[in-house]
């Protein structure tokens, strides 16, 4: 799983960049407010990444920053909300901000959104009310990241115990880990 790439933008269109790493050229999918502030062709650039495997794609979203991502990926887990709409709500604005309008129940944030209208804002807000209310940034090393970040969405530390428990030791990325966990807590 990919989880980061750095390396030289090649090429702009409206809805993506692609980025060379090492000789390959990654298609990276980046949201309207991501584009504004991308650097020109020819220019180094470092996003985390989100890598969305379907049957007939693998699609790669780019995010500048981890927070980002965090708040992308628990977005993209609400039903109903796909990785197109995910990346856009979740690049709106500053994480603080997002959060405070979420928890005061504030459905206009989602207003320039296509296909968000009042009453899908307001199911997403209840869906998000307690998920994100301690999104925080990346864990400092020393610790199971993967556990604090899932006690920080609101799980029971010893319900992350037990699930990252059961996830093969040779998995040492946090975000796999972390998505692994995720997705078995939603079976």
């Amino acid at each position: 799983m990919i989880a980061s790439l750095q390396g030289k933008i090649v090429l702009k269109k409206e809805k993506f960049i692609i980025l060379e790493v090492n000789n390959i050229g990654y298609k990276v999918f980046l949201s309207k407010k991501s584009f504004s502030k991308l650097p020109e062709v020819g220019q180094n650039l470092k996003v985390y990444i989100f890598m969305d495997v379907k049957e007939t794609a693998q699609d790669l979203y780019g995010f500048f920053d981890y927070q980002e991502l965090e708040f992308f990926e628990i977005l993209n887990n609400i039903r109903g909300i796909g990785p197109k709409a995910a990346i856009e709500i979740a690049s709106l604005g500053p994480l603080d901000k997002l959060k405070d309008k979420i928890l005061n129940h504030d459905e206009t944030i989602f207003q320039s959104i296509p296909g968000i209208g009042q009453k899908r804002a307001m199911s997403i807000i209840l869906e998000l009310t307690g998920k994100i209310k301690n999104i925080s940034k990346m864990k400092s090393p020393g610790g199971e990241e993967a556990e604090d970040t899932l006690v920080d969405l609101g799980f029971p530390r010893q319900k992350a115990k037990e699930v990252l428990s059961r996830i093969s030791k040779d998995i040492k990325d946090p975000q796999e880990r972390l998505k692994i966990a995720l997705q078995m807590i939603g079976q």
